[in-house]
């Protein structure tokens, strides 16, 4: 084993025992994502951490809702029930004891203050903003956060899909603008005991150029 191992031992669990998560344990994860490094340490994160189960079962219902509505929408039935089939996997957060839903602060820079408003200077403009600083910071936050979680024990999974339903899902927390706009969904919890093994990851040689 290396240092390392709490890094190789992180993978998205999914399944979750009955089992509650004590909130010193939650607030020590989000510490540390709150020692990601952020674009101009503007720290613009935010994070809901929900623990009543009543309303995780209400975001889940939206989400499904959602999904489905997007299915029916599909043009041939091969689309639509390909659509339908990972409906399991956008709401699998809903038998977790805990989630994390996090949200994105607009980012704020003078380059785009600059640019913003000069039609001469689009392209410019678009290139500057290309790298989605602020989401970066996000998926920073929340890689420190998964990786805490897992170093103590319990078992999160980093989810981007039930965004589709923000809207619905601001309707049922309330929708607080100073937040920002929600980015992603974290459960959080005590992983069952038959957790799905960790995927294979692509060969170094595939995904590293070493430039001498």
């Amino acid at each position: 084993m290396t240092n390392l191992e709490f890094i190789y031992k992180r993978k998205s669990i999914r399944k979750f025992k009955d089992q509650e998560v004590p909130k010193e344990d939650l607030i020590e994860m989000l510490k540390a994502a709150t020692y990601a490094p952020s674009a101009k340490h503007q720290q613009n994160w935010h994070f809901d951490v929900i623990t009543n189960k009543e309303k995780i079962e209400e975001i889940a219902k939206v989400v499904g809702d959602r999904h489905m509505e997007i299915a029916n929408l599909a043009d041939n039935e091969k689309d639509q029930a390909n659509m339908s089939k990972f409906l399991k996997y956008y709401t699998v957060f809903k038998n977790a004891p805990v989630l994390v839903l996090v949200y994105a602060k607009p980012y704020k820079t003078v380059e785009y203050k600059i640019l913003k408003d000069k039609p001469e200077c689009k392209e410019l403009y678009n290139m500057a903003t290309s790298s989605q600083a602020e989401i970066q910071t996000i998926g920073a936050a929340v890689e420190n956060l998964l990786l805490a979680a897992a170093n103590m024990g319990y078992g999160a999974c980093y989810m981007t899909g039930p965004v589709h339903s923000r809207d619905k899902i601001y309707e049922v927390m309330g929708h607080d603008e100073t937040k920002g706009e929600l980015m992603a969904l974290i459960p959080v919890g005590v992983p069952e005991d038959s957790s799905a093994p960790q995927p294979p990851r692509l060969p170094l040689e595939d995904v590293v150029t070493f430039i001498d």
